[in-house]
């Protein structure tokens, strides 16, 4: 949705472009598939597994690969209208 903003397309607009793809191309215009993996969840990691992810995580903040809630904020403002 973000390169939809970007390009100023309204969202009506963009849709319009879908469904008149989908006349024209007799299909959906492009692939559609299933993830090759479910997203992690907790109660689907062993202990182990749970340890790694938590000490990826720490490794992040420890490099200052972090956001701030303020950053992420003008983010979405600034992307999105939010």
């Amino acid at each position: 949705m973000q390169l939809i903003y970007q390009l100023g397309i309204p969202m009506s607009n963009a849709v319009g472009m879908l469904l008149r793809q989908i006349v024209l191309q007799k299909g959906i215009p492009f692939e559609m598939k299933l993830p090759r993996t479910a997203p992690l969840t907790y109660g689907s990691l062993t202990k182990e597994q749970f340890d790694k992810e938590i000490e990826k995580g720490m490794s992040d903040v420890k490099a200052g690969r972090v956001y701030s809630a303020d950053a992420i904020e003008a983010e979405m403002k600034r992307d999105f209208g939010i």
